[in-house]
């Protein structure tokens, strides 16, 4: 190899030091919005020979699809606007060899290839054929892209996030020239505070909290707006967040009802709000200890009777917690006389009556079939055996023990029952009855 051809070489590895040739530096693709503006970043060599002919006064000419600089003249810095195919403005300094080019409300018929002409004093007229520029006018924006952080690391969107761990949600946009500026704005956030920041080409918006409950299967949307003469447009990413948390909101309700009627149905229903689901166990108090019952979110009784009556609770849990929720069945029946009450004779007539119902019930003695209250002849007292049972006691005059018949009637809202007490004077015989229509039933003949 001799000399010339490493010369030639050599200015060719470095061209516009040794060998300046004429050259332009463009974007191979720009992307606008319909009704928005572009910027064509833009530089410029020419050779060496010209510079000085590259001026103030030197004006640079955009023309479209063709290289017939005189039929596809779209722009000239030097033609008016209103005479032009696009309306801009070269915001570079030309005599810089900086040809940054800005055109205003661009539309759809404006897409096409772009080549650029610099024009200055004397010979210096030069066509940048071999590189243009592709400017795409787009209707609509480019949806931005939502991120999800937790504890400052990047996670997929379907991931779960554990209560009080901290969350970011990010949300960018490349952004197309605009005047005024596009903006980010997220929903779901009156609460939540805003981070924003912003580089040249790009949006930046980070929405910050503690994850609760409350945010879970929350879809936080941020949508990127242009305000434009006409009309805004818009774009929009979301993401719904998952977290995972401890029971909450724990509650029994009962069907059809907690107070019923014994020989009812009643079913127990156990709900809760957690994630992940939970396991539900029902129990019961018994003589002061917990009863384990079984597991599931529902505890039914097909045929009731007293015995069921009491407290139950139900407890959910998962991996994060349990908690617990707890309701008082309360089974309602009509009254019952027991067997034991009778009457007994000493210096007077003394009679016995206990009855036991719930709701708790009242009682009421009735000789040869009307009401008795306390007087001369009689006297009656009272005793709450406990909050069912109820114990009532009658003393009588002598007189009214040989022809009179005593009868204890017992009720209360579920019913009413009653039992006939034979006086000492006679045989003693009793006749129980019971009325469970809801209404007093008195007995005044055998």
């Amino acid at each position: 190899m001799d000399t010339a051809e490493k010369i030639i070489i050599f200015c060719f590895l470095l061209k516009g030091v040794c060998c300046r040739d004429f050259n332009i530096y463009l974007p191979e693709r720009i992307e606008a919005l319909s009704g928005s503006c572009v910027i064509i970043k833009c530089r410029f060599e020419i050779e060496e020979q010209y510079d000085k002919d590259l001026t103030e006064s030197a004006k640079g000419v955009w023309y479209k699809d063709r290289n017939d600089v005189n039929r596809n003249v779209v722009f000239n810095s030097s033609t008016p606007r209103r005479n032009s195919f696009i309306r801009g403005n070269i915001i570079g300094k030309l005599k810089d060899k900086d040809c940054t080019t800005v055109f205003y409300d661009l539309r759809s018929y404006h897409s096409g290839q772009y080549y650029f002409r610099v024009e200055g004093k004397g010979r210096l007229k030069e066509t940048y054929i071999k590189n243009n520029v592709l400017i795409d006018v787009i209707e609509s924006p480019h949806k931005p892209r939502v991120q999800l952080y937790v504890e400052q690391k990047e996670v997929q969107g379907q991931e779960e996030v554990l209560e009080g761990s901290s969350v970011s949600l990010r949300c960018s946009a490349e952004t197309l020239c605009s005047s005024p500026p596009p903006t980010l704005t997220w929903s779901s956030t009156p609460r939540i505070p805003l981070s924003e920041s912003s580089r040249l080409e790009e949006l930046i918006s980070d929405l910050n909290f503690t994850a609760t409950h409350r945010q879970h299967r929350v879809t936080f949307t941020c949508t990127i707006t242009y305000q434009l003469q006409d009309e805004n447009k818009t774009a929009q990413d979301s993401i719904t967040v998952h977290v995972q948390y401890s029971p909450k909101n724990t509650a029994v309700s009962v069907l059809p009802s907690s107070s019923l009627l014994e020989g009812s149905s009643v079913t127990l229903i156990c709900s809760s709000d957690a994630n992940p689901a939970v396991n539900y166990t029902w129990s019961r108090e018994s003589e002061g200890q917990m009863e384990q019952l079984q597991t599931g979110d529902t505890l039914t009784f097909n045929r009731t009777d007293p015995t069921h009556g009491g407290w139950y609770h139900c407890t959910a849990q998962n991996q994060h917690g349990s908690q617990n929720s707890s309701v008082m069945l309360d089974i309602q029946y009509v009254p019952q006389i027991s067997t034991s009450s009778s009457c007994a004779r000493t210096d007077v007539t003394v009679c016995f009556c206990e009855a036991d119902g719930n709701p708790a019930p009242e009682l009421e003695w009735h000789l040869s079939g009307r009401p008795v209250t306390n007087s001369s002849n009689t006297f009656i007292s009272e005793e709450r055996l406990s909050s069912t049972g109820l114990r009532s006691s009658i003393t009588l005059h002598q007189s009214l023990t040989h022809t009179s018949t005593l009868q204890c009637i017992s009720n209360n809202t579920r019913g009413t029952a009653s039992q006939l007490l034979q006086l000492p004077s006679s045989v003693e015989r009793e006749f129980p009855f019971c009325d469970t229509s809801n209404r007093r039933t008195s007995i005044n003949n055998l």
